[in-house]
């Protein structure tokens, strides 16, 4: 069943952090780039004092222990959200309970 995932996210090209149970340690920010057999291609970036490295590692699927993937991101700092009315009136989600009972 893993097999089938990684190859998923392999397909949609999505980032992912991928857990090393035989290094004990954690790939964060990879693409999955290539499955083969019993191998998976990953590639990602690490920042080392002052500079940018990209990485390209194959690592044996019985090796990986997790994999997970950000869902969503919220913005740090003095950023106002975006409410339900900033959003063009088409485009807005109707709650079904408030709509169908009027207030009197």
């Amino acid at each position: 069943m893993l097999h089938r995932k990684i190859y998923q996210l392999c397909c949609d090209g999505r980032e992912v952090c991928v857990f090393l149970r035989d290094q004990q340690r954690w790939i964060e920010r990879a693409r999955i780039l290539d499955i083969e057999g019993d191998l998976v291609t990953l590639r990602y970036e690490t920042d080392e004092e002052d500079e940018v490295c990209s990485w390209e590692e194959m690592v044996r699927l019985e090796s990986i222990g997790a994999v997970t993937q950000k869902l969503a991101s919220v913005p740090r700092g003095n950023v106002e959200p975006l409410l339900t009315e900033d959003c063009p009136e088409a485009e807005r989600i109707r709650n079904n309970y408030t709509d169908s009972n009027p207030e009197t």
